[in-house]
């Protein structure tokens, strides 16, 4: 028996072995362009296109789009000693490659009579698509391609730029990459409320096929550096670009959601209106729909706790536990503000529904969510919605007040 178990353990490494080697037909990373990041803007020729153009390589085409593909040249002995004999000029860890045409696919075939390296998609962190473009085409019609495509992995991020995408994909800082800049600011959502869930390629294909409307986070910049900065607003019906929400805004959605990470949440004292500052450490939110027949409304309830991280009224008010509470009112009344602006933008402004009420109707009353589903956002424009919010100082920090 314990020859037998020799025979098939020998058997079984032996066919290991086979199914461990390398990829017979793959590229060698040297001889690719990887690329890391891809922008979308309104079609807009560099002056290389048109020099070319000028000469004849043009082809036919309209100008609908422009695409900037970020590409991490290869280290090479060549490239090093070119790099070090240029003390003024270090050579960039990044390069931008801009084509203009109506069809993503083709521009990205393109880049084959430009490069002697084939560009490949494999390692695509993020995709930045201007919300000038946003505005024009939907984002299906943008996406078609780069969704259709096995190389994209369906993990890539996707964002929006308030001005170009090129200019989020730019920078001046010496050694930085933008595409992972980006990516990287995703990772500080335990440090920021103003940082909404990254928007995945998968999870957008989701988003669109859902029909709901839904937010990208928003990239603005400025002398080269970039910040995330609200988020742009989408309308399921169109999945056109509608509008944005600011910072402000998204501190209030990120308390209806019930999704608060980490942050800040600043107001003043009542008493003599210097800045105190609540950093909140545990957070949940409930939203609650109620049906009476047809009529719709919502009850969202909100509870927090965490500590007092900064009060510039000290030392000229003690932290008695009546000043303690009179600062968890106005923390309160705060969040409240936020909540009834985000409230008030989504409802009566834009007419959307990007804070999962309806999601909440479809798991609670399931039957009536089939009946509004295709008119949701504009039901939800009407629904009543009341909140209640409690915040609870449980420390003051390392403070021995």
């Amino acid at each position: 028996m314990n020859r037998y178990i020799r025979y098939a353990s020998v058997l079984s490494a032996s066919l290991l072995l086979f199914l461990t080697t390398g990829c017979w037909s793959s590229n060698e990373i040297e001889d690719v362009s990887v690329i890391v990041g891809l922008g979308l803007d309104t079609a807009n020729e560099s002056r290389f296109e048109r020099e070319i153009n000028q000469q004849g390589a043009a082809y036919p085409k309209k100008k609908v789009v422009t695409a900037t593909v970020q590409i991490v040249p290869p280290i090479t002995g060549k490239n090093e000693k070119q790099s070090g004999s240029s003390s003024s000029s270090p050579s960039k860890a990044y390069l931008n490659e801009q084509l203009t045409g109506d069809s993503v696919f083709q521009i990205f075939r393109q880049f084959s009579l430009r490069r002697d390296r084939p560009i490949v998609a494999h390692h695509l962190k993020v995709i930045v698509v201007s919300s000038d473009l946003a505005k024009r085409y939907s984002l299906e019609q943008i996406f078609d391609f780069i969704l259709r495509d096995n190389d994209v992995r369906p993990s890539c991020l996707v964002v929006v730029s308030h001005r170009s995408a090129l200019e989020a994909l730019s920078s001046t800082e010496p050694g930085e990459i933008p595409a992972l800049y980006l990516t990287g600011l995703v990772d500080n959502r335990y440090r920021s409320n103003k940082i909404i869930p990254p928007m995945s390629l998968i999870k957008l294909d989701s988003s669109m096929q859902s029909g709901e409307s839904f937010l990208l986070q928003n990239v603005v910049t400025a002398q080269s550096e970039h910040k995330f900065s609200g988020a742009a607003i989408f309308k399921g019906s169109s999945k056109k670009w509608i509008g944005e929400l600011s910072q402000y805004d998204l501190e209030g959605l990120i308390w209806v959601m019930g999704d608060v990470k980490g942050g800040a949440l600043k107001t003043y004292a009542p008493k003599n209106g210097h800045t105190v500052t609540f950093e909140p450490k545990n957070s949940k939110s409930t939203i609650i729909p109620k049906v009476q027949g047809d009529e719709i409304s919502f009850h969202i309830k909100i509870e927090s706790d965490g500590r007092l991280i900064e009060d510039w009224s000290f030392p000229e008010i003690p932290s008695s536990g009546e000043y303690i509470h009179e600062l968890e009112q106005q923390f309160e009344e705060e969040a409240r503000k936020q909540i009834g602006q985000v409230l008030d933008k989504m409802q009566h402004v834009y007419h959307v529904d990007v804070g999962g009420f309806g999601e909440r109707l479809r798991i609670k009353h399931p039957k009536l969510w089939n009946k509004v589903k295709h008119d949701w956002d504009e039901i939800f424009s009407h629904v009543p919605i009341t909140y209640e919010v409690n915040m609870e100082i449980t420390e003051s920090g390392s403070s021995t007040d």
